[in-house]
């Protein structure tokens, strides 16, 4: 018989070469078929100048000014590019959130895109405090394009940019580095004359060296620095060098040291707004955002989600709740972080993971036993700090172990905190009863119930909700006081003396009734006295009480955990008589242990 594996799934070749001979005893990891003798590291393939590197030892105190380009360099990475009205609303959500500078299109490359800036310039549609960006490669026809597509926006970005980087030069574009700088500065002349056509408009300057990361230093510089004054860049009319890792090939820590480096030497540096645009390729895109920043950038493009080419854009999301975890202001409101992804998700047609960090359906969810009993505690202890200081608990500073925010300040809650599957422990399904149901199960109990559920998501293979949760319990410890082989047809108490309680009641056991009477200090020893009567021995060993909710007729539960005979077991018992909860609570675990 052919096993499901192998009639499914590839064989795959398992490392064989011999293990290196300078690999510690405990490395036994051996070489691989794969060709990595075909590809380079970074260092052989540009120069990296920076040796007195400083943004190590730096932090951030303040975001950068953020720029989502979703609207044109993640468009073109979707497989059905977003029309109008999927524009139209992915760019209101934008504004709302408070990106004050928004890449809208390429209105060059397509009719779509055109006609979409054409709408946000003829429709009122930007507010008076935000900037419109759009792209264009560095050709005379694609600017004139558009500079006529922005015609009538009072505030304007016009994003020019060539590929500077050695192999794009000499297999794309097939000229020489001074070729191509001649051909920027063509472009860049072109652009500042036609932009100076417009009546009344603000128009400034944005150069990107695509594949900057992957560039000559001394050559970016020689471009960046003619081009800031050729366009007149001063400190109030600043132009915007941008540089982007297009395709992520290095660690973060090169870029940064790119980056530090052009933040030194750039002219003019106040007349300068140093920019940064990530790609993920290698999946370290937020690393090497936040490290360009500690090394000079002030302003960084992305996407919402990390939408784009290959891998993907930097994730705008991840950097600026990262940001707020740190207690800096993203000044980015993410207060509906779930109204943010499912407008996203409708427009670009692409679901976010539900571990996509922040955003995602299951980040604040725990599964695991361990972590839902810390996180169960550090939320009581939250709630109890917030009381001690005097301030509600969405005011009072967050630790609480596994959760690096506060759902509740991205507009989730904690009902999504803890889930319950197999991998789940006494301490968050304890969480769940409490916060759903209102029980506060005793300490001993709490494994005792976990073993149950245990067994149920065992057998079943899928998570329990709260509601099955509940029922599970109800079944487990409550339902056996009503259903069980013992019942009691009636009882009442009394108490003759201080300290004297005496119990009198009718047992059916296994279909005949018994008349039985007992004596105690309490009403519940005074029962377990007269179950002895009727030949059940009960102890009780340990006993918990409370109300459910609060306010006159609210139902009591008892637990009761007794010996019977040579038996263990717990019972609960539910009413809005505490007496009668009481019980209940011991006759369930009577009746637990008379089960085989």
């Amino acid at each position: 018989m052919t096993s499901h594996a192998s009639a499914t799934f590839p064989t795959l070749r398992t490392p064989a070469g011999p293990v290196p001979p300078d690999a510690p005893a405990w490395n036994r990891q051996r070489p691989g078929a794969m060709p990595h003798h075909r590809y380079r590291p970074v260092h052989d393939r540009v120069a990296l100048p920076l040796t007195d590197r400083t943004w190590p030892s730096r932090g951030i105190e303040r975001a950068p000014l953020w720029v989502p380009v979703d609207l044109r360099d993640g468009n073109q990475a979707l497989a059905e590019p977003m029309d109008t009205e999927r524009k139209r609303r992915l760019f209101d959500l934008l504004v709302a959130m408070g990106f004050k500078e928004i890449e809208v299109g390429y209105p060059s490359a397509s009719e779509t895109d055109f006609a979409f800036v054409r709408h946000l310039a003829t429709g009122g549609a930007v507010p008076e405090d935000v900037t419109v960006s759009v792209f264009t490669a560095a050709r005379r026809d694609l600017i004139d394009r558009t500079i006529a597509s922005v015609e009538g926006l009072p505030r304007t970005v016009v994003h020019l940019y060539t590929a500077t980087a050695p192999t794009w030069r000499e297999v794309v574009l097939g000229r020489s580095r001074g070729e191509v700088h001649g051909m920027i500065r063509d472009a860049a002349t072109h652009l500042m004359r036609r932009a100076g056509e417009l009546p009344g408009a603000d128009v400034r300057f944005e150069f990107s060296p695509e594949v900057f990361n992957l560039t000559e230093p001394d050559f970016v510089l020689e471009v960046c620095n003619g081009l800031t004054e050729l366009w007149e860049a001063s400190w109030d009319r600043p132009v915007i060098h941008n540089l982007p890792a297009t395709v992520e090939v290095a660690t973060p820590n090169v870029y940064a040291d790119q980056i530090e480096y052009m933040h030194r030497h750039l002219a003019r540096r106040d007349a300068v707004i140093l920019s940064v645009h990530p790609h993920n390729d290698r999946g370290t895109g937020v690393a090497c955002a936040e490290l360009a920043v500690l090394a000079g950038a002030q302003r960084v493009e992305g996407c919402l989600f990390g939408n784009g080419e290959r891998t993907g854009n930097v994730d705008l999301v991840t950097l600026a709740l990262n940001l707020y975890a740190q207690g800096v202001d993203p000044m980015i409101d993410f207060s509906d972080i779930d109204a943010v992804r499912e407008v996203a998700e409708y427009c670009t047609r692409l679901p976010v993971p539900p571990r996509h960090p922040y955003a995602g359906a299951l980040v604040h969810t725990a599964f695991s036993g361990t972590h839902q009993d810390a996180i169960a505690k550090g939320l009581a202890r939250h709630a109890e700090q917030a009381a001690e200081q005097g301030v509600p608990a969405g005011q009072a500073p967050w630790s609480v172990p596994y959760l690096p925010i506060d759902p509740h300040d991205i507009g989730r809650t904690y009902e999504e905190v803890i889930r319950v599957n197999s991998q789940s422990g006494k301490g968050g399904i304890a969480h769940l009863l409490r916060t759903h149901h209102g029980l506060d199960l005793p300490g001993a109990l709490r494994p005792d119930f976990s073993r149950t559920v245990q067994r149920a998501t065992d057998a079943g293979g899928r998570e329990l909700s709260p509601e099955d949760l509940w029922d599970l319990f109800r079944a487990t410890y409550l339902r056996p006081a009503q259903d069980g082989p013992v019942t009691l047809v009636s009882w009442h108490t009394a108490e003759e003396a201080p300290g004297v309680h005496r119990f009198a009641g009718t047992l059916r056991i296994g279909g005949r009734e018994h008349h039985c009477r007992g004596t105690g200090n309490g009403p519940l020893s005074a029962f377990t006295d007269a179950l002895g009567t009727a030949g059940i021995a009960v102890d009780i060993l340990t006993y918990a009480e409370h109300a459910v909710t609060s306010g006159p007729g609210s139902p009591a539960i008892s637990y009761a955990e007794c010996r019977v005979g040579d038996v263990t077991r717990w019972g609960a018992g539910w009413d809005t008589s505490l007496l009668a909860a009481s019980v209940h609570a011991v006759l369930a675990a009577v009746n637990r242990a008379e089960r085989p």
